[in-house]
């Protein structure tokens, strides 16, 4: 009986020792088990740094045939286009060589007949840029006004034109500044023809867009499209100046689009034929 007490007592007392060291056991356990976290954690990084140092070169050695082939691809791409270029440029450089010795052909033949027709060349043209700073448009005219500085060179009836055709001519000349009439205006008559076939008529303007051809041969032979230039008659204007194209022919009526866009214009040439002798300034 005193053994079985004693016992008792024994294992009493170990429980109590136990609940005492069981926390601390606790946090050492726990101490133990993230400090093994730690160094599974380091071994792993250190693992991953070897196998990609080891494996970074071997993959950059696999990777060099790829782009040697690659580079090999764009290299002959690259000569089939300058190849495929260089044709090109072959066959348009025939057709200027042939167009030189046309243009030789008839420079020597234009010499020849201006000698035979004792032929005197026009003065060369001057001009003079001008920027367009306000607009006239409206149902009786069509006009700008540009500035022309103080310029002694901008007269009355000059032509002026932009980077694709006619405009207009200058209508009046101020201190500083030039009146221009479009040839959309209902003022305006230029001398024209048609480029083909040398058909001649007057552009009239109307206050529309798209101006008139008229005086027209009653058998005529017009069509959509025909490129209108200046005819040089009267001397007013020199010939061969571009105009615009037939838009439309109607029964007494063929319209012409001018090639110029003469309600957007910022820059005009006013261009000086030397013409001072045959247009007066009134």
């Amino acid at each position: 009986m005193k053994r079985r007490r004693s016992l008792f007592i024994h294992l009493s007392y170990i429980r109590i020792l136990a609940k005492k060291f069981a926390i601390v056991i606790l946090f050492l356990t726990a101490f133990a088990l993230m400090l093994l976290n730690k160094t599974e954690s380091v071994v792993l990084e250190k693992t991953s740094s070897l196998a990609t140092d080891v494996i970074s070169p071997v993959v950059d050695l696999l990777v060099v045939p790829a782009r040697m082939v690659a580079g090999v691809y764009d290299y002959f791409a690259e000569i089939k286009e300058v190849y495929k270029d260089n044709q090109d440029l072959r066959e348009e450089n025939k057709k200027l060589l042939g167009l030189y010795d046309k243009m030789k052909v008839l420079e020597v033949e234009n010499r020849l007949l201006a000698n035979l027709l004792n032929y005197v060349t026009p003065p060369e043209a001057k001009y003079v840029t001008a920027r367009i700073i306000a607009e006239e448009g409206d149902a009786f005219s069509h006009s700008v006004i540009a500035y022309t500085g103080d310029s002694d060179k901008i007269k009355k009836g000059q032509v002026v034109l932009s980077d694709r055709g006619v405009v207009g001519r200058v209508d009046k000349v101020g201190n500083m500044y030039s009146k221009i009439l479009l040839i959309t205006d209902i003022n305006s008559r230029i001398p024209v023809m048609v480029e083909k076939n040398r058909v001649r008529g007057i552009l009239a303007g109307d206050n529309t867009s798209v101006p008139q051809m008229v005086f027209i041969p009653l058998d005529a032979e017009l069509d959509v499209g025909d490129r209108i230039i200046t005819s040089g008659v009267a001397g007013v204007f020199p010939s061969g100046l571009p105009v615009g194209q037939i838009s439309s022919i109607e029964k007494n009526k063929v319209t012409v689009k001018p090639y110029s866009n003469l309600n957007s214009l910022e820059y005009v040439r006013i261009v000086d034929y030397g013409l001072e002798g045959i247009i007066s300034n009134e």
